[in-house]
């Protein structure tokens, strides 16, 4: 035992081995097994770890310096240990090193297993000198018979550093191979002189240089010891908006089941001069250099051109766009353009006259009987549109008080229609029509109808809309005639009837003239009769053609999802879809009405 002892004490001076350790037998020491205590939390460098394989060369080299020097830290590989690479960057850096460091250790591990090379070398240098000697030549033939090759020793390697560049040159690794035999240990010169001949000149640590010469951990340990500066592209430009680009025009309901329909702000005015948007300039990229001193070019951010319409003009400095005009801006066609505004501050009556007006309409007052008024863009109406008159909007209209009409009333609009009421009135719109109430009154609508806020009624007359009709309430307890129609092209069908109908006056018309005594006079109204009524009719048919081309594209777009939903569906409501049609003799609640299969479902 005491010789036991004292071998172990002998053995831990010399190879440096843990006092508290017992020398096992010479077997290979498994390299996971030693793995330094701050390996032992993943989370600080786990993704960035690379796994290394047992039959790793790197094993084999360790094992042979922990044979020539003792207790030795296990072989360590990591990226990232502090957290600034992004993920993407470190999973692509580890297969690439891995590759890479498979080549390095193989190439050390074979250049540590010694060949004689200086012998071989003077062997071949005295063979120049005497390729005749027979005494040579002999001895050589008696040293292969007898099998007395000499043994090849061990090599002899300094400490060597391998550097490890990242794809883009920004960081640089650095992982030491230790001296084999009597070579070299590690020192500072020998650091620099691998940065050196890696031309690696830029962000280097040189702390960690210093310090890595006489670190108990400096071998088999990957560091990061440059750091390059990343290349930043710069900004593209960008367009700030003073006014919006798309209107929201869809309404808000209170808690008191209510709409303000004053709040829609279809118009946007803006006075000569001000500003409709300004652009922020794109900013330069800022160049980086790499580990190796290379400069690493940055793109510029690109510029943006600001969205000149008509009537807008660009600053000086070229960085606003400004009204030209004072007038309504709108962004049509991707671009901001300015149209100019009527303002009526009171009613449309015989101060003003009828108006026709290729822009904006803001009317503070009522539409009196009589009066038509035709805009090229939005309307906006502050009262009434009274009976008698007629209403065309280009774009949207918005009326704050409501449509009284007596049957002969038209309103119109290319985009949608918000209301406080509809009475007596024929209504035809592009898109959406929104009310609290319909009453006695004939719709024909290109999208949906909406009548859900305030008492939500439609009583009476005829409501015809393509897409959907939503109401709290569909006919009355009285059971008034009331019909919703569903699907097809109510707006296409309207201007037909319209055209028809001049169509009949103009006919009528002939016939009266026709029934007059000859004259001058006669004939100069035939003439002119007889040229509407061409005109008429060549209308009539390019509508019913273009009535024809678009059945084929209804089918292809897939409709068949239209429905009505009420709360409440009185009898006498007659519900048509297409060609098909149901009339109801009971009350329906909660009522969903839709086509299936050729079928009209109440459910």
């Amino acid at each position: 035992m005491l010789i036991m002892s004292i071998k172990n004490k002998f053995t831990n001076l010399l190879f440096g081995e843990k006092p508290e350790e017992p020398e096992p037998a010479r077997k290979e020491p498994e390299p996971v097994d030693e793995v330094p205590p701050e390996l032992a939390s993943p989370s600080a460098f786990s993704m960035s770890l690379l796994e290394l394989s047992e039959d790793h060369p790197i094993f084999r080299l360790h094992a042979q310096r922990r044979h020539e020097a003792g207790y030795l830290p296990a072989p360590r590989i990591c990226l990232d240990e502090e957290g600034v690479l992004s993920p993407e960057m470190v999973h692509r850096e580890l297969n690439r090193l891995r590759t890479v460091l498979i080549a390095a250790c193989s190439a050390r591990l074979k250049a540590a297993q010694g060949t004689k090379k200086k012998e071989e070398k003077k062997k071949k240098d005295d063979k120049k000198k005497d390729p005749k000697d027979e005494k040579k030549k002999h001895e050589k033939k008696n040293e292969k018979k007898n099998g007395a090759a000499q043994d090849e020793g061990p090599a002899v390697l300094d400490a060597q550093p391998f550097l490890y560049l990242s794809a883009d040159k920004l960081y640089a690794w650095m992982l030491v191979f230790p001296p084999v035999g009597k070579g070299a240990e590690l020192s500072r010169e020998m650091l620099y002189e691998a940065l050196v001949s890696q031309e690696i000149t830029y962000g280097v640590d040189t702390r960690l240089i210093d310090q890595l010469s006489h670190n108990d951990k400096r071998y088999f340990n990957l560091y990061l010891v440059a750091k390059g500066k990343p290349a930043f592209d710069g900004k593209n430009g960008n367009i700030v908006d003073n006014f919006p680009r798309k209107i929201q025009r869809v309404l808000e309901v209170d808690e008191f089941d209510q709409v303000d329909y004053t709040s829609l702000n279809l118009i946007h005015n803006a006075d000569k001069g001000e500003e409709i948007c300004h652009l922020i300039k794109p900013t330069e990229g800022e160049p980086g250099r790499s580990v190796q001193g290379e400069e690493i070019p940055a793109k510029s951010g690109k510029p943006v051109p600001l969205p000149r319409g008509k009537n807008t003009e660009i600053s000086e400095d070229g960085t606003q766009l400004l009204a030209s005009i004072a007038g309504s801006v709108e962004f049509t066609g991707n671009v901001f353009q300015v149209k100019p505004v009527l303002e009526i501050a009171g009613d449309v009556d015989f101060s003003t006259g009828s108006i026709n007006f290729l822009g904006d309409i803001n009317i503070h007052g009522n539409v009196l009987s009589g009066f038509t008024v035709q805009a090229g863009g939005n309307i906006n109406i502050d009262g009434v549109v009274e009976a008698g008159s007629s209403v065309e909007a280009g774009g949207d209209l918005a009326v704050v008080k409501g449509i009284l009409g007596d049957g002969t009333t038209t309103v119109q609009a290319r985009g949608s229609i918000f209301s406080k009421y509809v009475e007596n009135a024929v209504i035809c719109v592009r898109e959406n029509l929104q009310t609290d109430c319909i009453i006695s009154s004939s719709v024909y609508c290109g999208g949906e109808v909406l009548v859900q806020s305030g008492r939500g009624k439609i009583m009476g007359g005829w409501v015809w809309a393509a897409r959907r009709i939503c109401a709290n309430a569909v006919g009355s307890q009285s059971e008034c005639k009331t019909t919703v129609a569903l699907g097809g092209r109510p707006c296409a069908s309207f201007e037909r009837e319209i055209v028809q109908r001049e169509v009949n006056a103009l006919e009528m018309e002939m016939e009266k003239l026709e029934c007059q005594p000859d004259s001058p006079v006669k004939t100069s109204l035939l003439s002119k009769t007889r040229l509407k009524l061409t005109a008429a009719e060549m209308k009539m048919r390019q509508l019913e053609e273009r009535m024809q081309r678009m059945a084929p594209e209804e089918k292809r777009e897939g409709q068949g999802n239209e429905r009505l939903e009420c709360s409440v569906a009185y009898p006498g409501t007659k519900i048509r879809f297409g060609d098909d049609a149901i009339r109801l003799h009971q009350i329906y609640r909660r009522c969903v009405a839709t086509k299936v299969h050729g079928e009209i479902l109440l459910m």
